[in-house]
């Protein structure tokens, strides 16, 4: 293939595993949900807890902590822009096993999605550009602190605080883009951030250790910083606004920031013909409505003429809000509200 070179192909992999690992764990915890409301009586939706102690919740929990962790060191060795885009395909695995294992139909737009998804992912990999090698944190703190990058992160710092401070307590309830824009720009960053760390790890791994460096500490607190704004402002999204307008909006504006920031601050596209560039951003194009699509089906197969397809699980990132995403899967698991109130509800929340 076309770019994929050894370390490609390990991060690659590893997006691959972590996708398959975080798709199953929200049917594998969904089941779990299922066994602790027969057992207990009381529906997690109705505050039981008794999931706690069901083991299959805990499987699924652990399947999807070792999907965030096979994600995290993905980005060690592959780019970015070929790492970020594959987490839609945990959408899929969810999908699918939710048809199989919990009968819930995948209707045939849901499959065009699934196809649409696959097919831009391939588009992807083979175009996607090969990994620099690195030899030290130094050499990404270099990278970070260059002048295209620092006016990229001031950028995303000033948006987010006029978000913040402005937009959010005048209209962060009306409007969707408020609270996803917040989570997208941060996610940005802390992508970079968490690809830095994940480098420096694998490094220290090696025998170089990178830990002596202030520089891997400061990477590690931009990862905090921004990880736990991202789980803040995106579970205000999920509480304000229905999951099916947020998850699609959120993938496409977080996977399109983040894309962008790695090409400025790691030149991913440096040494790539201009044919070989459109082609990923065409398989990238391809990938967004692929998500959108399975994600519209999703939506409205919930009214009374279809069947629910399951829970909406976000990509990479949802890898950054998983704990918000399970309360949304006991939620539509555990409500027992008619199908036509949630139509009605989707209305009027958006």
């Amino acid at each position: 293939m076309m770019g994929l070179s050894k370390e490609n192909l390990k991060g690659l992999i590893l997006a691959l595993v972590s996708s398959g690992f975080i798709g199953a764990s929200f049917i594998i915890k969904k089941q779990g949900l299922r066994r602790a409301a027969a057992a207990s009586g009381v529906r997690a939706g109705f505050g039981g807890y008794y999931y706690l102690l069901e083991p299959l919740w805990w499987v699924g929990m652990i399947t999807m902590i070792a999907g965030e962790v096979a994600n995290f060191v993905a980005y060690a060795f592959a780019p970015a822009v070929l790492v970020t885009p594959l987490g839609a395909l945990s959408i899929i695995v969810s999908a699918v096993l939710a048809d199989i294992i919990l009968k819930e139909k995948l209707h045939h737009l849901g499959i065009l999605g699934c196809v649409m998804c696959i097919a831009g992912s391939i588009i992807i990999v083979i175009h996607a550009p090969k990994e620099q090698p690195i030899k030290s944190v130094q050499e990404i703190w270099d990278m970070a602190t260059q002048p295209a990058f620092l006016a990229y992160g001031g950028s995303v710092i000033v948006l987010v605080f006029i978000l913040v401070f402005h937009f959010a307590p005048k209209c962060g309830h009306t409007n969707v883009l408020v609270y996803t824009g917040i989570c997208s720009l941060m996610g940005s960053l802390s992508v970079m951030s968490v690809k830095a760390l994940g480098t420096s790890l694998k490094l220290t791994f090696e025998g170089k250790n990178q830990l002596i460096y202030p520089e891997t500490w400061f990477f590690m607190l931009v990862v905090a910083i921004c990880v736990i704004m991202q789980m803040n402002y995106l579970n205000k999204a999920l509480d304000t606004f229905n999951t099916a307008i947020v998850s699609p909006i959120y993938y496409v504006m977080f996977t399109t920031l983040t894309i962008l920031a790695s090409v400025i601050m790691f030149k991913d596209w440096d040494g790539q013909s201009g044919g070989t560039i459109v082609s990923e951003i065409c398989g990238f194009i391809v990938v967004l409505s692929g998500t959108v699509m399975l994600h519209a089906t999703k939506d409205f197969e919930r009214c009374p003429s279809f069947r629910g397809t399951g829970p909406s699980s976000p990509t990479l990132s949802t890898r950054l809000y998983s704990g918000n995403a399970d309360f949304l899967v006991k939620q539509d698991e555990e409500s027992g509200s008619p199908d036509s109130n949630f139509c009605s509800r989707r209305q009027e929340s958006y």
